[in-house]
């Protein structure tokens, strides 16, 4: 939680964060002004050719042969620009598929800094600052020296002397890790030598008013590549965008933990406490009233410049509409933020309307149409480090994105809604799916991140009522993963089933967007701020959280207040969807290829609801609060609850799923593999219900707690008369069900075996004997009844699950 910022330095902050905001080093260090001699440069001529393809923009770019030159004016010279590395395509499979063309690897300012007769690209970090009259200031700088990216001569000066031009070749076919797309790890896991030079090159270059773009080709030698058939190489395109950074500065708006914003943390050291202060700041667009009187008097003001994006020209035609109301839906949050038409979406240009249209300008925000097999879409953005201020953004959709919605609402909403049981999606449910993704990309554009708490705020079962829905959503923000209404039942006639723009949404962007005229620095506008978060205080639609893995109401893709009843509805609704799903997925002359591909991905959203029970168990909510605030930030689910959530994970999880081993289906798509299937399924709920984690979670719970609270021992005999309930009744055991036991016995075991591995962690806990207790009770159980059924292969299992027991204590 951001620790509540005290007055004295957060004046500190007023006074170097906006007005007079300095450079991390003085302005006239950054161009040297005793020149050496010119006399090794050669004529401006003789560098650039006849033959050289140039480029006029923010600075010129010349190709000159294989040659990549760049001329920059003296007056860009110790500008702060922002360096953002993208890798434009990439390979199948690479970082196991979820590393996409247009992922973002770097971002960093960066100076070109004369040096004699060098150019030095220096990177410049604003995280640590202090005021440079200050006496600190001369240890900041000292100990934030900072480092030279890529260093070369100066080839040629312009006839006028104004301009430098210098060779950047190497910079972008050599491999520099700050701005290659190889992570590490992944030259690890794919076991890469090095980069091929003679097959590494520069593709493209452009020059724009206030951005150059470079496209280059970086290919390695790869032992073990993503794919087999990439034959020892892995191969990528990366784009580098060289952008200048606005001399007008906006005001920074301080961040606050209540609130959901992606931000830039930020350190200052004229503070008088004694440390460093640490502070975030928001990312947003500046958006300042053209009539501040007007917007005073509480009238709906247009923006000086209003965020504009422009729709790619490769999108379909008759998904544009879909597209532009997606951005749109915006100016509802706008307009509460007093602004209007804040936001606008226009087709793509004309050559003849304007000739100097091009997605890669840094003056035009684009809504990117991909052909692209990946199911994804991204909403990134480019800032200023030093202000927060967004300066561009390029939203990604792919393709087959709509494949997926396809999919997942057949599976969530075929059992209520007859629009759903087709693969043929009619266009008005496809294209609201289609509107609300792009209206939640853009809310990231606009700077909000995931706010996965909000679905949790409304009740469970006003999912079921036509008049809510269609008026306040699925959840409060659109923000949130809630993609499908499966709480809906048969009968819930006028529901609504796609997400939508919710209260929280306009909360949110009134607190980040709306203009304080009279405050002239962020310290001053805290107190307005503050008080907007405090008269929502208490309210869950105005909360926020992401997805932890510890509290059950931030989870993705979970639905109201309950969501053990939220599960137990959609699994309603999947047994029965999955009896249709041969009529709705298969057509004459085609085979089952859909068919497949559906049921499969019913078995992972299956998983999605179990998990969001297990999270109940040991889990505990989080409602992030400063110190003024009444009430705990912390507090454990409640014990009943968590014996609810073990109690729909034996009799739904842990059960063998008849309902989804359908051999109509089965018999279509698969010769085996079944078993498998609801094996990773029923392993990894067991896995993670048994982490140590949440088991040390419940074991402090208790201890601070006592009687109130689901103990871990409870949880061990719960799940034991529940997952062995065979033994117990003396019945057959299922294969489904034999697995998930010795799965049980093995996770036990594991946990043993951490003596061996001197795992401290383990060893001075309370899990390891907890888990010897259950082991032995299990044994005993085990030797009493294992010959109580008549079933042969079940004895037999019996005993080898002793016989693993036993293993498992000689490490004893």
């Amino acid at each position: 939680m951001l620790r509540k910022l005290v007055l004295l330095p957060l004046l500190c902050i007023l006074l170097y964060s906006c007005k007079s905001q300095k450079l991390p080093i003085k302005a006239s260090t950054a161009i040297e002004t005793k020149d050496k001699k010119d006399s090794k440069l050669k004529p401006y001529d003789k560098v650039v050719t006849k033959e050289a393809l140039s480029d006029q923009g923010l600075f010129t770019t010349h190709t000159v042969d294989e040659k990549l030159y760049f001329e920059i004016p003296d007056s860009l010279l110790g500008k702060d620009m922002l360096l953002v590395s993208r890798i434009a395509k990439v390979p199948s499979g690479f970082g196991g598929g979820y590393v996409n063309a247009g992922s973002k690897v770097n971002e960093q300012v960066v100076r070109w800094i004369k040096r004699g007769n060098y150019v030095d690209l220096k990177v410049i970090s604003f995280e640590n600052e202090s005021d440079e009259n200050s006496p600190i200031s001369k240890s900041v700088e000292a100990n934030n020296f900072f480092p030279i990216l890529y260093s070369t001569a100066i080839a040629a000066k312009s006839k006028d002397s104004t301009n430098l031009v210098i060779e950047v070749t190497d910079l972008f076919t050599k491999d520099i890790d700050a701005i290659n797309g190889v992570s590490s790890r992944l030259r690890k896991e794919y076991k890469i030598k090095k980069l091929d030079g003679t097959r590494s090159y520069i593709e493209s270059a452009a020059a724009f008013p206030k951005n150059v773009e470079v496209k280059h080709v970086m290919t390695y030698d790869a032992e073990e590549p993503p794919e087999r058939d990439q034959a020892g190489t892995l191969t990528l395109l990366m784009n580098q965008s060289m952008v200048l950074l606005p001399d007008d500065k906006m005001q920074p708006r301080l961040a606050d933990d209540r609130v959901g914003w992606f931000t830039s943390k930020k350190y200052n050291y004229d503070s008088e406490q004694l440390k460093a202060d640490d502070y975030k700041i928001i990312r947003r667009w500046k958006l300042i009233p053209k009539d501040i009187e007007a917007y005073k008097r509480g009238e709906l003001v247009e923006p000086v410049k209003p965020i504009i994006y422009y729709l790619d020209p490769a999108t379909p035609l008759k998904w544009r509409p879909y597209f532009k109301q997606g951005i749109e839906d915006w100016n509802k949050a706008f307009e509460v933020a007093g602004f209007k038409n804040a936001i606008i979406a226009k087709d793509p240009p004309s050559a003849e309307e304007d000739p100097e249209f091009s997605p890669e300008d840094v003056r035009y925000s684009v809504i990117r149409y991909v052909a692209s097999t990946t199911r994804n879409a991204v909403g990134p953005s480019v800032s200023d480090p030093r202000t927060g201020e967004i300066i561009e953004s390029d939203v990604i959709w792919y393709h087959n994105h709509l494949r997926s919605y396809r999919n997942r609402f057949m599976i969530e909403a075929g059992a209520q809604n007859p629009a759903a049981r087709t693969l043929e999606t009619p266009e008005a449910e496809i294209g609201e799916m289609m509107r609300m993704v792009i209206a939640h990309e853009v809310g990231h554009a606009l700077g909000l991140p995931h706010n996965m708490k909000a679905s949790s705020a409304y009740p469970t079962d006003s999912l079921r009522i036509a008049s809510f829905t269609q008026k306040y959503g699925l959840t409060p923000s659109i923000m949130d993963y809630a993609r499908v209404n499966y709480v809906a039942q048969p009968g819930d006639d006028g529901v609504r089933y796609i997400r939508m723009m919710g209260p929280y949404d306009l909360y949110a962007i009134n607190w980040g967007y709306r203009y304080i005229p009279e405050a002239s620095s962020s310290i001053e506008e805290k107190p307005t701020l503050d008080k907007w978060i405090l008269e929502k205080a208490g309210n869950p639609w105005y909360e926020f959280g992401s997805a932890n893995g510890i509290d059950p109401h931030s989870q993705t893709e979970s639905l109201g207040d309950d969501n053990i009843k939220a599960s137990s509805y959609g699994l309603a609704n999947m047994k029965k969807v999955v009896p249709n799903f041969i009529n709705w997925t298969t057509k004459d002359g085609y085979g089952y290829d859909d068919l497949s591909e559906v049921y499969g991905e019913l078995a992972r959203l299956w998983r999605g609801y179990i998990n969001h029970v297990v999270t109940n168990v040991g889990g505990v909510y989080e409602t992030i609060k400063t110190s003024d605030q009444n009430g705990v930030v912390y507090q454990p689910v409640p014990k009943e609850v968590q014996q609810e959530a073990v109690e729909f994970l034996n009799d739904n999880a842990f059960t063998t799923p008849q309902w989804l081993l359908n051999r109509d289906i089965l018999d279509r798509i698969e010769a085996d593999g079944a078993i498998e299937q609801v094996k990773s399924v029923q392993i990894y709920a067991l896995s993670n219900l048994l982490s140590d984690k949440r088991l040390t979670r419940m074991i402090e719970n208790e201890q601070k707690n006592g009687a109130s609270a689901y103990s871990a021992v409870t949880l061990m005999n719960d799940l034991r008369k529940g997952i062995f309930n065979e033994l117990y009744q003396g019945q057959k055991t299922d294969a489904y069900r034999r697995n998930l036991q010795r799965k049980y016995v093995e996770i036990a075991t594991s946990y043993l075996g951490e003596l061996e591995k001197d795992n401290q962690e383990i060893l001075i806990s309370d899990v390891l004997p907890l888990m010897r207790g259950e082991l032995t009770q299990l044994r005993s159980d085990l030797n009493s009844r294992k010959n109580n059924s008549r079933d042969t292969l079940t004895r037999y299992h019996y005993a080898d699950l002793i016989a693993r027991i036993d293993a498992g204590f000689k490490v004893d």
